[in-house]
């Protein structure tokens, strides 16, 4: 559990806003230091198994969390990731990337399948013309 003190630090310095308390970049820092906090924890105790089950549940929410910035707001995505310095978001934006240019394939050949489509359907009604 963080601090009151610390969890104020954390939210004054990645607020969006006045009074925000609950945007998605201030719930992804606080639970980044909650997850450095667990991580250090179960360095010590190796065998703490119900932290451990607490750690994966709270990345899981920070990843959710990620994904959803990512595909509402890129920039201030890019934004928490590099002041977090994350890991994670590299490899969301990777697969990003991935997804879109998979995409821009499926794209292209769907496109070459209805040219040729149209080409054959002329061929057909002006046998003359080739």
């Amino acid at each position: 559990m963080l601090d009151k003190k610390i969890k104020q630090k954390i939210i004054s310095k990645f607020k969006v806003h006045d009074n925000d308390t609950g945007s998605t970049q201030v719930q992804i820092a606080i639970l980044t230091e909650e997850i450095k906090e667990l991580s250090d924890h179960l360095k010590k105790h190796k065998h703490d198994h119900s932290s451990r089950r607490g750690l994966l549940k709270k990345v899981g929410e920070r990843r959710k969390l990620l994904k959803y910035l990512q595909k509402e707001d890129e920039k201030s995505f890019a934004d928490i990731a590099k002041r977090l310095k994350l890991k994670i978001a590299k490899k969301l934006i990777e697969e990003e990337e991935e997804r879109l240019k998979l995409e821009q394939e499926l794209m292209a050949k769907d496109e070459i399948k209805v040219e040729e489509e149209e080409e054959e359907e002329i061929k057909e009604v002006d046998p003359d013309k080739e």
